[in-house]
């Protein structure tokens, strides 16, 4: 079994060594043993934070940030510190972690959106072997989503895009790991929460906007990496102790998206 795993939102506000994220996350992965596993970070909220900092606005149209040149450079700074404290957090508790982002060996190859999005990028294509090569090692790597265009320059691809693309061209299952439970047909209504939902409904979700900000981008990634392969994805909260685990056995609260 290979799994995919991404980590986002608030689930990344604690990246301390010795914070509880990273100790569960550690414990989780540990617990997959032999397992081919990838884990894929955001960083919106550091990102945020930086370009505050500098006196920078962060823009979104339909749930992706809108890069221009200089936001692109900020998003990269912000994308590799989170990547360098997920790693050293990992290695402390014992897992062979190794940081990549998805320019190295071409991993992540994709076209600018252009228009409102500048500089963010599209559904990226796959280059598996830096993966394989480092699963050979016995190392989980652990992917920021910058990508790269033809002409060698960078591009933010939104961390769910980039994990979808992934499980789909792996065969993985997916676990995307956020700071939400589940997907909800009324996004301000817990009661309309669903355990299990279509990729049909799924895209009626889309639809209708009830999949709306920062949620349609991971629903559009389950919808991709179904159709590229994947075995099954999973929406969680990574915020709750040991979140991969009891996505993977099926347990807690989560939705999960099926064909």
């Amino acid at each position: 079994m290979s799994v995919v795993a991404k980590l986002g939102g608030h689930a990344l506000d604690d990246l301390a060594p010795d914070g509880a994220t990273l100790a569960g996350l550690a414990e989780d992965l540990a617990a997959l043993g032999g397992e081919r596993v990838v884990l894929v970070h955001g960083g919106g909220p550091q990102i945020a934070a930086l370009l505050a900092a500098v006196g920078s606005e962060s823009v979104f149209v339909d749930g992706l940030r809108v890069t221009d040149e200089a936001t692109m450079g900020y998003v990269a700074m912000a994308l590799a510190s989170v990547n360098a404290a997920l790693v050293a957090g990992l290695v402390a508790h014992g897992i062979g972690a190794v940081g990549l982002c998805g320019v190295d060996a071409g991993l992540l190859r994709a076209r600018a959106l252009g228009g409102a999005w500048g500089r963010a990028g599209d559904t990226p294509v796959v280059d598996t072997g830096v993966l394989e090569a480092q699963w050979a090692a016995g190392l989980v790597p652990v992917v920021s989503p910058v990508a790269v265009d033809e002409g060698g320059r960078l591009l933010n691809c939104n961390a769910d895009t980039a994990a979808g693309a992934l499980a789909g061209a792996l065969g993985a299952e997916l676990v995307l790991l956020s700071d939400v439970d589940q997907l909800r047909t009324d996004p301000e209504d817990a009661a309309t929460a669903l355990e299990r939902v279509s990729a049909a409904e799924v895209a009626a979700l889309l639809s209708s906007g009830a999949a709306r900000e920062g949620m349609r981008p991971k629903v559009r990634a389950a919808l991709d990496a179904l159709a590229g392969g994947a075995g099954r994805v999973v929406l969680a909260n990574g915020r709750r102790p040991h979140a991969l685990a009891a996505a993977l056995k099926r347990e807690g609260h989560h939705t999960e998206v099926v064909a």
